[in-house]
């Protein structure tokens, strides 16, 4: 059997459905309720559309003919792809980040830290690492924005967010060998990170980490800029010391008490003649020396493409306080450097400056005391260790996704830039989350997709879906206990997952 895919002509076995042929041929088709020898497939996703011999139908269900003629990336199909996603999207309730994570100039993953620690995981500092190389350092001095938005403290007060960050830190510097990111594969590229302040370390940490050269040159002889500044009670010197110590440790060529005034005519190109991007990380810098550079300005401050740090040279970005005010948190020097050097790799691969993909997230907002005493119920977990900081970290109420890696409905709604409100009307249902032994059923994030209706047929209890119309829900009947495992594995959207 022959048919024309997306203009090519293709050899299929009889019988092949279209999502069967895609798959061959290393196409992907999204897909939510479809799980490959589940018979029959349920079609009740429909983000999972092509166009054949004219019209849409489901790729998961629909068999291949002889001379068919299907279309899977056009303008057309992704807009009903889209229109699909959003329709399931406006009856999907969940946090996909917690608030605290949400509130974190730097992103960090703090309900997985926090999990980590509870359970005495050593893998905690791997987490905080992913975002913020100076765990120690800002668990002393940043100013908390993610503990004034904490959930816990409706019920008493705040987790210390950031006590924790600094326990993960400190317990670090501890080691014989601090953590350090593994080895990556060589770019080939050499990156100059201008000024060695809490952006310019952080970029020089993130660009090595992304596999390039750098060569960090500070102005005086002992790196940290305005941290050097910082109250000894506050942050003392030795912690600071260590910290930047693991990040110099790594194949970072630093250069201190090298003055490069980049903002004489002609300094940037020279530097790129040696380096394939030039990051400034140098603090303030007054309107008169930034004209002198050839740099475009915009009010006396320099003119940054949005999302990518890039600066009107082709090659030159700008970071920390130099683009921001001077009081501006560390935390968002150091972010700002973490961006920065994710921006200046994706110039190195592609060629030109591009910008962060946007975060997709869908929002609870703000809950009743009734929602979080429910949370507070569902999140219980013991500490494996008897010490302050396990207890502490109990304390979460874990409002993020549990099964957020693996959601399928964020990765596609993500890809095709989807509303998550389009067609939502009014206020959203209660929270509502059972739990049962290991299984979590967060029930606001069902879309009735019905894979663990089929996947438990057999079981007893089995899933089963309750009701009729839009009242529909899935549920086990009687109210029996969730004991399904393979349900909450397969689960699209991460409504059932496994504590």
């Amino acid at each position: 059997m022959q048919i024309i895919f997306d203009g090519q002509q293709l050899e299929a076995p009889d019988g092949a459905t279209i999502l069967d042929i895609a798959k061959r041929q290393g196409i992907e088709i999204p897909t939510l309720c479809f799980l490959e020898n589940c018979i029959p497939p349920s079609t009740s996703c429909l983000v999972c559309l092509v166009k054949a011999d004219g019209k849409m139908v489901p790729a998961c269900a629909t068999a291949a003919v002889n001379g068919m003629v299907v279309e899977s990336e056009t303008d057309e199909v992704r807009r009903l792809r889209k229109a699909s996603l959003e329709l399931l999207l406006s009856d999907h309730y969940g946090d996909c980040y917690a608030p605290c994570q949400m509130a974190c100039p730097a992103k960090l993953d703090i309900p997985l830290m926090l999990r980590q620690i509870r359970d005495g995981d050593a893998a905690a500092i791997q987490t905080v690492k992913e975002t913020i190389p100076l765990p120690a350092v800002l668990g002393r001095v940043c100013p908390k924005p993610c503990e004034k938005v904490c959930r816990r403290k409706e019920i008493d007060s705040s987790v210390a967010i950031c006590e924790m960050k600094r326990y993960v830190g400190d317990t670090d510097l501890g080691q014989t060998e601090p953590y350090q990111p593994p080895p990556v594969p060589l770019s080939g590229k050499r990156v100059a990170v201008i000024g060695a302040g809490s952006s310019g370390l952080s970029a020089a940490f993130y660009l090595t980490r992304l596999g390039h050269r750098v060569e960090l040159y500070g102005q005086k002889r002992q790196p940290g800029g305005r941290l050097r500044t910082l109250p000894e009670d506050v942050l003392p010197p030795s912690v600071l010391d260590a910290e930047i110590r693991t990040i110099l440790s790594l194949p970072i060529d630093y250069y201190p008490e090298e003055h490069i005034d980049w903002t004489q005519p002609g300094a940037l190109d020279d530097m790129l003649n040696s380096s394939s991007a030039v990051l400034l990380c140098t603090g303030p810098c007054d309107a008169e020396s930034l004209e002198r550079s050839g740099l475009e300005l915009r009010n006396g401050r320099l003119v940054i493409g949005h999302g990518t740090f890039s600066t009107s040279k082709l090659g030159v970005f700008a970071t920390g306080t130099l683009i921001r005010s001077a009081t501006a948190m560390v935390v968002r020097s150091v972010a700002d450097g973490r961006e920065a050097a994710e921006s200046i790799d994706r110039f190195l691969r592609n060629g030109k400056p591009i910008p962060a993909a946007q975060t997709f997230a869908v929002k609870l907002g703000k809950l009743t005391r009734e929602e979080i005493d429910l949370l507070a119920d569902v999140s219980q977990g013991e500490p494996a260790m008897d010490s302050d900081a396990a207890k502490e970290s109990a304390r979460c109420l874990h409002c993020d996704c549990r099964g957020r890696g693996k959601c399928q409905l964020l990765k596609h709604a993500a890809t095709c830039c989807a509303e998550t409100n389009r067609f939502a009307e009014g206020n959203r249902r209660p929270l509502e989350i059972r739990r049962s032994g290991d299984i979590v059923f967060e029930l606001g994030k069902c879309i009735k997709c019905g894979l663990c209706v089929s996947v438990s047929r057999d079981a007893s209890p089995g899933f089963a879906f309750k009701g009729r119309g839009f009242n529909v829900r899935i549920g086990v009947p009687f109210d029996e206990a969730l004991e399904h495992q393979e349900a909450a594995r397969i689960c699209p959207t991460a409504a059932l997952t496994l504590e």
